[in-house]
């Protein structure tokens, strides 16, 4: 937001320097980000009077000029062909550097001597004319500083607002900020009585359909206007604050708005069918052509201004090219209007369309200034367009906000601020922001903003008021007091960390990926149609199209990471990531979130190395991390059995196991279907593991339990059976460890073998055995017989055979 001194002074007294203007309004919470002199390359161009003009004597078009500039007299080559003896124009002396770029030297053109230059107003940066001089006239002697001479002696003050401050986003709006930290008045310009003609209510109408998107319409109609340039003095306000003139009856609107923070239209009231207007949705229209000649889609939530007839303009966005003020307008129905803020904005942000006005209307503007702007503008048009006004004005307001005070604590306010402020300091400071105060009893006080303080509506914002107008750097600098005991971070945390330790030991690295994935990676990933992972959640503004929804699992960006790498010529990879997933609920419901684990391994099994032959990884490899995860975390119920085929979509049957812990199921391992690689474009193995968090973090024990070292020597022995195919190492694992056996610690199987001798269909498995007492050495004699009954319990509960 651009701001100008000079228009600012208008309004309120400023006495303080622009430095400590802007030092006040950052510490009141408007950050002046960069004061500037929009003019301040006039700084070297001086009113000069043109003494004497001679024809160049060597150049047909040029001439040769003698001019007074006050406290010297130069000799100026000029080529502009109003160029007249007495004629006031501005002289650019040597050194200076127009807005062009170009630096004035002194030089000789075609033999003759150039002290400066005469300008026109297009070379000064000050309007269009090229043509000729600028004719400054006789009001200033010769000499004068051009900037003093035609009032462009301004500073600019670039004001970066926060959204909340929807009030300052006009030159009155910032002046009552100025006049409240300097105790000041802010004095609103009067708008004069002039004689009007007729009554607007017979020449026109409004009609609001939608009250809830636009609770309040005002008109107003001006007529016999001559549309034309802006006078000086509007143009340089308009282009101080950045804004280009266009002509005086657009540049009014512009010129209310920077001034009250109202944006306004103008219609060209003959080109409106049926001389009325209509508020409403669309009803048949599908598009309409905006002012900038560009045809923009409608949807049935786009709130218009309408004609008897046809949409005029998006409410609160822009106009149409259909009732745009042409050089031809005469008579022109000026709208101030109120509009709901959130219609304004979806409306701006669907159509990618950022004007003036809708940056206004989508932070709040004043619903009670809308009367005041249009009067003013009126006013305007009727004086500088040569107008004349329709009697009275059109105000539609169907539903008016009520005001509702609010109650402020002296005693919480102080004690939010850490400040001691009595209730008068309290009711003088809020005063002086033309807040209304009621005194309710000693603690208490009823405020009521004004309208157009849009932001305040709870006590903790009147204490917001409260610390800026008392000024920040008021405020002593205090800490909080810190316990000496912190608190034990909660179990989740504690777990992830173990994990993240543990996977970092076992060479895993950790990636961090976005929470946005592609919408098809449920294609890419083979994910059945009833699956609940093809449920996802679209992001309203994705960045990308391959970041258009919520991840329902880790394993696709994990994937891609793999890709990348393998082809920048990184085939040993092992990674891991702890994120979340996200699940679609139902529409406009929070999404529901796991927290997961996965991780991917490919490549060697290990370095390769001058005394090792490379490996290659395989899902035991993967098997053996998840069962040491386990482990390490405390879980020693960890138990791994095959998937059925019709699970696995996008990892191998056969080379996929599930992970649970008795009933809870914990996740998957196994190798990743080749099918799905293709998609990510992967040419070799890798292999996949899933842990649900939710279900794994409540079985990780609180606390380690210590097992003493044994004192006693383990004795081992070794059983090898032949069983059918089907039969898994786990089933033999299981019975053996199930087994009411006082002296069995520990048994792991060691070997499977399928092929001749071994008839067809069945495999030979070795289990190793681990014997150990805690009281004393075991004899071989006891440790036999107790084997030979194991034995004989697994032959009987497998129908197994020992090897010939």
């Amino acid at each position: 937001m651009k701001v100008s001194l000079e228009w600012l002074q208008q309004y309120v007294d400023i006495d303080i320097s622009e430095n400590a203007l802007a030092d006040r309004l950052t510490m009141a919470g408007l950050e002046v980000e960069a004061v500037v002199r929009p003019h301040s390359h006039l700084d070297g161009v001086v009113v000069g009077k043109i003494i004497e003009v001679r024809p160049h004597p060597d150049a047909d078009r040029l001439s040769c000029c003698r001019l007074d500039a006050g406290s010297q007299t130069l000799e100026i080559v000029c080529g502009a062909p109003n160029a007249a003896a007495g004629m006031y124009v501005p002289c650019a002396t040597v050194g200076t550097i127009l807005p062009s770029g170009m630096e004035i030297k002194k030089t000789r053109i075609r033999g003759q001597t150039s002290e400066g230059m005469l300008c026109s107003q297009s070379e000064l940066g000050l309007g269009e004319d090229a043509s000729g001089l600028m004719n400054l006239g006789a009001e200033h002697a010769a000499g004068t500083p051009v900037a003093w001479a035609l009032g462009l002696e301004d500073t600019v003050f670039e004001i970066g607002l926060t959204p909340n401050r929807p009030d300052c986003l006009s030159h009155i709006g910032v002046a009552r900020e100025i006049a409240a930290l300097l105790g000041k008045k802010v004095h609103l310009p009067e708008i004069p009585f002039l004689p009007v003609s007729g009554d607007i209510a017979q020449q026109t109408s409004v009609t609001i359909e939608n009250p809830e998107l636009c609770p309040r319409y005002a008109a107003r109609l001006v007529s016999d206007i001559t549309v034309g340039p802006s006078p000086q003095w509007l143009r340089r306000r308009l282009r101080a604050v950045g804004l280009k003139p266009i002509n005086n009856i657009v540049d009014i609107t512009n010129y209310v708005m920077m001034e009250t923070g109202q944006p306004l239209h103008g219609f060209d009231f003959d080109r409106l069918a049926e001389k009325r207007i209509v508020v409403r949705t669309p009803d048949t229209e599908t598009e309409f052509t905006t002012l900038d000649e560009k045809s923009r889609p409608l949807d049935a939530d786009t709130l218009l201004i309408c004609d008897g007839k046809k949409p005029v303009a998006i409410a609160g966005v822009m106009g149409g090219e259909n009732s745009e003020i042409l050089e031809t307008t005469s008579r022109v129905l000026i709208e101030s209007a109120f509009f709901d803020p959130v219609s304004i904005r979806k409306t701006a942000k669907r159509l990618g369309i950022s004007t003036d006005a809708s940056y206004r209307f989508e932070r709040g503007v004043d619903p009670d200034g809308t009367v005041y702007a249009i009067q003013r503008a009126a006013v305007l048009m009727a004086e500088l367009g040569g107008g004349q006004l329709i009697g009275s004005y059109i105000d539609e307001h169907p539903r008016p906000p009520a005001k509702s005070p609010i109650r402020l604590s002296i005693r919480r306010t102080n004690q939010h601020l850490g400040t001691g402020l009595s209730q008068a300091e309290i009711t003088d400071l809020l005063q002086s922001a033309a807040f209304e105060i009621q005194t309710v009893d000693a603690d208490q006080l009823a405020v009521t903003a004004p309208s157009y303080r849009v932001d305040v509506f709870r006590p903790e914002d009147l204490m917001e008021e409260v610390a800026r107008l008392w000024g920040y750097n008021r405020i002593a600098t205090t800490f909080p007091g810190i316990t000496a005991q912190a608190e034990a971070p909660g179990k989740s945390l504690r777990v992830r960390e173990q994990i993240r330790d543990r996977m970092e030991g076992f060479g895993f690295h950790e990636t961090i990926h976005y929470s946005f994935i592609s919408h098809s990676a449920a294609d890419h990933m083979l994910l059945p149609e009833d699956d609940p992972r093809r449920r996802t959640e679209p992001v309203l503004n994705p960045l990308t199209e391959d970041q258009s929804v919520m991840r329902t699992s880790l394993l696709p960006a994990l994937l891609e990471t793999v890709q990348k790498n393998i082809f920048r010529q990184e085939k040993t990879l092992k990674l891991f990531e702890q994120g979340k997933a996200f699940y679609h609920t139902q529409p406009g419901a929070l999404p529901r979130e796991i927290e997961m684990l996965a991780a991917l391994w490919t490549g060697l099994q290990k370095p390769l190395t001058w005394h090792t032959k490379p490996i290659e990884t395989d899902f035991y490899d993967l098997k053996g991390v998840a069962e040491a995860l386990l482990a390490a975390l405390g879980i020693a119920d960890g138990d791994f059995s095959a998937l059925p085929a019709s699970a696995c979509s996008y990892t191998q049957p056969g080379q996929t196991a599930q992970i649970r812990c008795k009933d809870t199921f914990l996740g998957i391992i196994g190798e990743i279907r080749p099918a799905v690689l293709e998609k990510f474009d992967i040419r070799q193995p890798v292999f996949a593991l899933e842990l649900h968090m939710e279900a794994l973090v409540p079985i990780v024990p609180e606390a380690t339990q210590f097992v003493a070292v044994p004192k006693f020597p383990a004795v081992t022995r070794d059983i090898t059976i032949i069983v059918d195919q089907d039969v898994e190492g786990r089933q033999i694992l299981d019975h053996l460890r199930e087994a009411e056996t006082q002296w069995l610690e520990d048994v792991f199987l060691f070997d499977v073998y399928s092929g001749p001798p071994i008839a067809e269909g069945h495999k030979s498995l070795s289990v190793r055995l681990v014997y150990r007492s805690t009281t004393r050495t075991l004899e071989d004699a006891q440790v036999n017989e107790l084997h030979r009954s194991i034995t004989q319990s697994l032959l009987t509960a497998f129908n197994a055979a020992l090897p010939a």
